[in-house]
Parts: structure tokens; sequence; C-alpha cells
């Protein structure tokens, strides 16, 4: 049975879906969830306009500590045991999903439950999927939990206009 269940979470609306799912799951089992953000401070982001990496470093810490504390009141509120932790990549070269691997190794889980975005097409390969690399380099059984569906949709559509547009040059 999953008693140390990881969950990865980054405050976006499949994040807050894996969290339902991996409170289920620890619920059922009677497992200890172990709540990790991972900070990468050197990668794009919305907060791109900043230029001193310490002053990145620092909003995008706040931002997991705001994302965590919400995961530990619903744990509280569902009674699930657990904790929450951040975790931050250790140079330019170094990203998420290894970030996240070293985690799971290090807390020796037996179940990983993540958020996925569900991209397709270019916005995957523009922005990567960091479920898919975590999921080629996982050791242990992993649950993906993809966004809403209006969220899906709208990602689909973005992607089809995309490529009818670049077709249309």
């Amino acid at each position: 049975m999953y008693h140390k269940i990881v969950l990865a979470v980054d405050g976006s609306d499949a994040s807050n879906r894996a969290l339902d799912e991996a409170l289920d799951i620890a619920a059922l089992a009677q497992g200890r969830l172990h709540a990790v953000y991972i900070v990468n401070p050197w990668r794009v982001s919305p907060y791109s306009g900043y230029y001193d990496p310490e002053a990145l470093r620092k909003v995008l810490r706040e931002d997991g500590q705001i994302t965590l504390e919400a995961a530990r009141k619903v744990m509280a509120e569902r009674g699930v045991a657990g904790d929450t932790e951040i975790e931050e990549t250790k140079s330019p070269e170094d990203d998420i999903p290894s970030c996240l691997h070293r985690f799971v190794q290090r807390h020796d889980a037996d179940l990983v439950v993540m958020g996925t975005h569900g991209r397709h097409g270019v916005g995957r390969a523009v922005l990567g999927s960091v479920a898919e690399q975590f999921l080629r380099m996982a050791t242990c059984p992993v649950i993906l939990v993809r966004s809403c569906a209006t969220d899906l949709q709208q990602t689909r559509t973005t992607e089809g206009e995309n490529r009818a547009s670049q077709a249309g040059r």
C-alpha cells in the first residue's frame, strides 16, 4: 500500500486537483503526504522582469509558501498526516523533474502524485512537460492528474489557432 506519498504542487489548477487525489489516497491508505514545491530561479517565468536572482528566488519562495500553506490547510481539514517542504534546483543546468526525483528518493516515496496541464504540440514543445520528464525517471508509481476540461479545451484551441496561423503564412 502507499504509505509515503509525495505530492508535487505548483499552485495550478492541475496541482490543486492532484492535491485532492493525493488526499483521497492518503486517507484510504492511512498514509503520510509530503507536499513539495520546487523553486527554479533560473527558468523563464512570469517574473522574468527580475534581474536580481536573489529577488527572483525570494518571490518564488513566497509563492511556494503560499501554495504549501494552502495545501497544509486542506490536509488538516481532511485529517491527513503530512508535511510540506520547499526544494530548490541546484544550478541553471538542474531542472524541476530532477530536483523532484531527488526529493522522492530521499523520502523513499511509495507513490508520487502530480498535476499535468495536458499540453500537446507546440505548447508542449515550447513549454516542455515537467510531468513527462519526471515520469521517464521515476522509480515508483506516479499518478498524473490533468487540469479541468475547460483548461484543456482552451489549450487545444490556442494550439489549433497557432497551427492555423502558421499554415496561413
